[in-house]
């Protein structure tokens, strides 16, 4: 039988044949018969500016539709990193809604999203990251694709410590068929220099591939005293062992080398709406000039600053260098069995001496982490992804920032008035660690008996910790339309931490803990059409508070507060998406209801609730390009305490001056504590937009831009000083030469405006200081590929 089907199968091939050559032959005998039909159409996607048909790692399973996840999410392609010109994480706010950050001293550590700082991963891992947002900045040379999502971290990723949504780094992978090579010089304005060599080869066919990506930036500023450099060397391996199986290796190495820029202080309304800033020295209760705790300002006049005179010191030292590894094994199983290993360690050493008496020294924080997960699909409907998760830090780390004080300081007079050299008194509260370097204790001590504590705390640590996490996660396909997706995860802690630095004669004090953290999430989609997806998401989680490198610290009665383990979170978001198959259009929005705890400075937690509406728009269909965002946050404490530096800037001044500024006397900084109220959180816009597009103007030229809209919002808690309404707007073109070689010129802030923004997340230095951002700048980008 199966002969006779072949020869039935080849008679009816060859009547075919004989009949369309048939038709040919008088088609060509009669020309004048012939209709001609012309197609035409746009190509869709064509230059990777839409992340419509990305395919979503990690968080949530593997190769993920992005319509499919129920969760607003932002897949940044390595085109529109390029295109829009993406360098450090605050330039996510570019495309994606509700990010918009603080300048994070001027060196971005990790994002904000919603209103809060979020946590930072690399290939599903949580990376090391500052205390408070205050680390170090990171390098994208080893990166491929960023992927932002919004509210606290699915059950897969495990317990976090900020909540407001996620940035997933994908690293450069290596390939296996292929081989290439790039490279990209660039030199802009107040000398800013970038190189990077990024190269690829296969070394077996369609067996294993090594890449290699090397950064060098060297980067003057517009700023006073400032500076960037850094190195990064990113080597990345792809095995095939077999059919069924992938094995991603990726090493990175990077040292950098970064100005701790506060901005300016004293941010009156005159300094945001004209540039007038208030000149005097502080005064001390004790009659010192040198700036401390309640100092009182006479003004001495109003003058125009230069918004590069920031305030910085050209003998602060301020460094970093860490080395990762990353490594994702996938095997398949059997047809129904997915199994996946995905293991990280990281080194991070860190040291900033600065003048004002700021330390923060981490001697080696080690991270080393551990997920085994298994999917398993049950049958067309249904599928179970199980994980166990084990993660390993440890931090030995110092600091000390209890005599910073910000407002005495008078920018416009001699450099000496930033610097704060410690008294006696001071040093007694603290413990030097090396010669002129003094460090708070990691614990409190009487020493003479008189009942109370004697030293000043921060967060001196060494410290470690296991998590143990078990998470399951079940995705359900009821009918063609409905499906839904529920997951659990538990995280057990196992904590300690000890001073290492205890005053003489002291025997250092140490504590331990033992916690169990939950998590929990649900999930409903529902397609309208083939093109239109609703979906509902809600998620509890309990999250930790940490300290610099993820370490934990000894509070007050020298004991780990079980408070930053009793951290909750809750979201609940409605969205729909829109990504038809035959147009070059994605489009979705989603509301969002979201309660969350903001770490405060001293280790306290603040509850935050912010509600909100949030949407996004690609379209992608050479020669045009075009994505639109727009965000309203609405941003409260929760019934909830609140601190800053200082009540109002107006604390710093005395009356002597009414002209100037009407002063309350009172001092500054004077470490102000708010009662529980619902109050609008300060130092974040209430509405965003932005707009970014481009042309092809020819097949070698193209053209492009990108803009930023912030409402006005108030930068302090009493919310007597307002950041207007603002914009930047960016300009780029390109000109291919070659297919290989292209030079491009980006120019920033192309109408030169004075714009603001908050220097620290949280509101804690509203009312201290503020960051004026980059005026006019350009930088041109010469890339060669071979």
């Amino acid at each position: 039988m199966p002969t006779h089907r072949h020869q039935n199968r080849s008679l009816i091939g060859l009547a075919v044949s004989l009949a369309l050559y048939s038709s040919l032959t008088t088609a060509a005998e009669d020309t004048s018969t012939i209709e001609v039909i012309q197609v035409s159409g746009k190509a869709i996607n064509d230059k990777g500016m839409s992340p419509k048909n990305t395919k979503i790692n990690g968080p949530f399973g593997d190769g993920i539709a992005l319509k499919d996840i129920a969760r607003s999410v932002t897949p940044i392609t390595s085109e529109m990193i390029e295109q829009l010109n993406i360098t450090d994480l605050s330039d996510i706010q570019k495309v994606s809604p509700n990010s918009y950050s603080a300048s994070g001293f001027g060196a971005s550590s990790l994002p904000t999203i919603r209103g809060q700082l979020g946590e930072l991963y690399q290939d599903g891992v949580r990376r090391q990251a500052g205390n408070n947002g205050f680390g170090i900045p990171i390098s994208f040379n080893a990166v491929e694709q960023i992927d932002v999502v919004k509210g606290a971290p699915p059950v897969l990723l495990g317990t976090s410590q900020r909540n407001g949504g996620f940035v997933n780094l994908h690293s450069k992978t290596a390939p296996t068929d292929s081989k290439f090579g790039k490279i990209t010089a660039s030199g802009g304005s107040w000398d800013h220099y970038r190189a990077q060599l990024d190269v690829a080869t296969d070394l077996v066919a369609n067996q294993s591939g090594i890449r290699l990506s090397a950064e060098h930036i060297d980067n003057g500023s517009y700023y006073d005293y400032s500076g960037f450099k850094s190195d990064s060397i990113f080597v990345a391996f792809r095995l095939l062992p077999d059919d069924v199986s992938t094995w991603d290796i990726n090493v990175e190495y990077y040292d950098v080398e970064f100005t701790d820029n506060a901005g300016i202080n004293r941010p009156t309304q005159a300094l945001i709406d004209n540039g007038l800033y208030i000149t005097g020295q502080g005064v001390q209760p004790n009659g010192s000039t040198i700036a401390g705790a309640n100092a009182i300002v006479s003004p001495t006049g109003l003058v125009e600053i230069d918004r590069s005179q920031v305030l910085t010191d050209p003998d602060n030292t301020n460094d970093a260098q860490t080395f990762l590894l990353h490594s994702t094994y996938v095997r398949q199983l059997s047809d129904n069995t997915t199994l996946k290993n995905i293991t990280y360690y990281q080194h991070l050493e860190r040291e900033e001496i600065a003048q004002n008496s700021f330390v923060e020294i981490i001697d080696g924080a080690d991270t080393a982490q551990n997920r085994l997960e298994l999917a398993y699909q049950w049958n067309e409907s249904q599928s179970t992804i199980a994980a166990v998760d084990l993660r390993y830090n440890k931090v030995l780390g110092y600091s000390q920032f209890t005599t910073e004080a910000d407002l005495p300081i008078d920018l416009t007079g001699p450099i000496e008035n930033r610097r704060i050299p410690l008294t006696a008194e001071q040093q007694a509260r603290l413990v030097e660690l090396r010669p002129g370097v003094f460090v708070s204790p990691g614990a409190q001590y009487d020493t003479n008996g008189d009942g109370s504590s004697d030293f000043s705390l921060s967060d001196t640590t060494d410290s470690s910790s296991w998590q143990t996490g078990l998470a399951i996660q079940h995705n359900s396909q009821w009918t063609d339309k409905f499906s839904t997706s529920i997951g659990y995860r538990a995280d057990f802690y196992d904590v300690q931490a000890r001073d290492p630095i205890a005053p003489q004669g002291q025997t250092a004090a140490s504590d331990s803990i033992h916690e169990m953290l939950e998590s929990g999430q649900i999930s409903l989609s529902y397609k309208l059409t083939d093109a239109i997806t609703t979906y509902a998401s809600a998620s509890y989680n309990e999250s930790t508070s940490n300290s610099m490198g993820g370490g934990n610290t000894l509070g007050a009665n020298n004991q780990i507060s079980r408070q930053n383990f009793a951290t909750e979170n809750t979201l609940n978001e409605v969205g729909i998406k829109y990504s038809p198959t035959d147009s070059a259009w994605y489009v979705d929005a989603a509301v969002f209801d979201q309660k969350r705890s903001l770490r405060n400075r001293d280790g306290s937690n603040t509850g935050i609730r912010t509600k909100g509406f949030e949407a996004q728009a690609f379209f992608d269909a050479d020669p045009y390009w075009f994505s639109a965002g727009y965000s309203y946050l609405d941003a409260r404490y929760d019934d909830s305490a609140s601190s800053q530096d200082t009540v109002q800037v107006a604390d710093s001044f005395d009356n002597s001056r009414p002209d100037i500024i009407q002063g309350t006397g009172i001092g500054a900084p004077n470490f102000a504590s708010f009662a529980p109220s619902n109050r609008r959180v300060q130092g974040l816009p209430e509405q965003t937009l932005t707009i970014n597009g481009g042309i092809a103007i020819t097949e070698k030229w193209q053209a492009g831009f990108s803009g930023l809209y912030t409402k006005s919002y108030p930068l302090d808690f009493l919310a007597t000083v307002y950041i207007r309404d603002q914009y930047t707007l960016n300009i780029n073109t390109r000109y291919d030469f070659t297919p290989q070689t292209s030079l491009r010129l980006d120019v920033n802030n192309v109408t030169n405006q004075n714009n603001w923004r908050p220097v620290f997340e949280g509101g804690y230095f509203g009312s201290t200081l503020v960051f004026p951002e980059l005026p006019v700048n350009a930088t041109l980008t010469l890339q060669h590929s071979f």
